[in-house]
């Protein structure tokens, strides 16, 4: 697989290890930078990596800056892309298979290396989910992103 990394000058400090241990589980790196601490704004490295997954150069991404929410919040405004901040195994491996999150988002500030790259090595290791109930949720969140939330007409409602 395919995977478009960013980090911005605060994602800087996980940045080789989690490169490695993308490479050591055999997958491809699309290193779309940055490499040092010098200050470079989140927001266009979300772009670069959201924008490399949507178009397809990409199978997933990974994106890191201090706290893992701006990125988060820039990426997901990318059609097609399904952003999520993750600092824990279960959620790296289960936003791909029920939400389809096609990018992990985390915070050098928040976790160490070696739990980014465990993160990392899980969420690249899932896949997505067929079950109907994902599927018809994965439709939902569909729905809001093709309408931007503005649509009058209500998401069909599952029964309780």
């Amino acid at each position: 697989m395919i995977v478009a990394c960013g980090f911005d000058h605060a994602g800087v400090p996980l940045r080789e290890r989690l490169l490695s241990a993308i490479e050591q589980a055999g997958h491809e790196v699309l290193d779309l930078g940055t490499a040092t601490t010098d200050p470079i704004d989140y927001p266009d490295k979300a772009l670069e990596v959201g924008q490399a997954v949507a178009l397809g150069r990409a199978e997933r991404g990974i994106l890191v800056c201090g706290s893992g929410a701006g990125v988060s919040v820039a990426a997901g405004k990318i059609i097609g892309i399904r952003a999520a901040t993750v600092h824990d195994h279960y959620t790296a491996h289960q936003g791909v298979e029920h939400d389809g999150v096609n990018v992990l988002c985390m915070g050098a500030r928040v976790i160490g290396a070696e739990e980014a790259a465990e993160i990392a090595i899980a969420f690249l290791g899932a896949t997505v989910s067929a079950e109907e109930r994902h599927v018809r949720r994965r439709a939902k969140v569909q729905a809001i992103e093709r309408t931007g939330g503005k649509s009058d007409e209500p998401l069909e409602r599952s029964t309780p």
